[in-house]
């Protein structure tokens, strides 16, 4: 039986200029933004067997746009547009019918992508080699936008990898204590304000000319690189709404507080996350390998990245959990003071291994 919900669903990808109609639209992968189905379509080719329709498939990723946090669909989608035209290969935006990169209904606005058969992402790496191609790819996608002019992209969320700013946000959200929950992060906000001293590290290197502007990623997750189904080589990076200038160590360190760590980001025992070093080293040398133009400054730097980049992401998970969890979906009450804490738990480790994080080239 066809639900109003996947009538919907179906009536919004047919706005779209796909080859077919939809046939099963169903929800894929877990992020924290973006709704996300895959949609299925069926169209009949003729010419086979002297004119006997055949039914053909095609496939493609439906999104609605979570406007709470990318509140200009117009800006989001033009550097979208933009750069995966420059990199014409990957993935790639399917207009409305009407011309535009994105539709608006009253249930809100969306986008369609290609889908990239024969491909998966992976939530953890099973293997240091399958990290490191991960990490080639990213480094591949800064590499390969070093030509695009990253100060004529919009920014599409104001201060994203500004940890000062993301600093303030906390400390008001500490005054403010909306949702009243201070008193169950107390020992989270008193080692965020120990950090504070930090937070300027990377934004102080950026403004004393030591390490470039970039397009950068800015979400490096693991899991939004698609990898070959049969080789495991690295197909395309995905979910580029964060795409805007900024620093290679961000979308280095991004990459390995998300997948070089030994447990999950919502990891219930943040006593059991901490850094992997193997596979820190295998993705740094897939990142330099893949980003040939990476500067020694950019190389030293790296670790530091890694760091700012746990701090940061805890700092958010904490700031939202103060402010009533608007920002990222969460199952239950707690769900980002844990996220929080198994960034914190991450970081300790990172500053107890700093000597050992040290990147002389790979």
């Amino acid at each position: 039986m066809v639900t109003k919900h996947q009538d919907q669903l179906s009536s919004i990808a047919s706005a779209f200029r796909i080859n077919g109609t939809p046939v099963c639209i169903r929800p894929i992968g877990n992020g924290h933004i973006n709704d996300t189905y895959l949609v299925e379509c069926s169209y009949a080719e003729t010419g086979i067997s002297e004119g006997a329709p055949l039914l053909s498939c095609s496939r493609y990723v439906l999104q609605r746009i979570n406007e709470n946090v990318f509140g200009s669909p117009d800006d989001l989608m033009d550097n979208i547009v933009r750069v995966t035209e420059y990199l014409g290969k990957g993935l790639r935006i399917i207009p409305a019918r009407s011309g535009s990169p994105y539709l608006r209904t009253e249930n809100g606005c969306w986008r369609m992508m290609n889908y990239i058969e024969g491909s998966f992402a992976t939530e953890t790496c099973s293997n240091a080699d399958q990290f490191m191609e991960i990490g080639r790819a990213y480094g591949s996608f800064i590499s390969d936008l070093s030509d695009f002019p990253a100060g004529t992209l919009h920014e599409t969320i104001k201060y994203f990898h500004d940890t000062r700013q993301r600093f303030q946000r906390f400390i008001t959200a500490c005054r403010r204590n909306i949702a009243g929950r201070a008193e169950n992060a107390a020992e989270e906000i008193r080692f965020a304000l120990e950090h504070e001293k930090h937070v300027d590290i990377l934004n102080d290197s950026l403004k004393a000319g030591e390490m470039p502007l970039r397009v950068t990623h800015n979400d490096t997750k693991i899991n939004n690189v698609l990898l070959d189904r049969e080789t495991e080589k690295a197909i395309c990076v995905i979910d580029l709404d964060t795409v805007m200038p900024g620093l290679a160590v961000n979308d280095f360190g991004d990459a390995i507080r998300s997948g070089a760590a030994t447990g999950r980001e919502d990891e219930t025992n943040s006593d059991a996350v901490r850094l992997d070093l193997d596979m820190y080293r295998a993705f740094a040398k897939g990142f330099i390998e893949g980003f040939p133009d990476i500067t020694e400054a950019e190389i030293k730097m790296m670790p530091a990245g890694a760091r700012m980049m746990t701090l940061e992401c805890g700092l958010r998970f904490l700031t939202d959990y103060l402010e009533g969890d608007h920002y990222f979906k969460t199952d239950y009450p707690e769900h980002n003071l844990v996220r929080c804490r198994t960034q914190f738990s991450l970081l300790r480790d990172m500053e107890e291994k700093q000597e050992e994080m040290s990147i002389t080239g790979c």
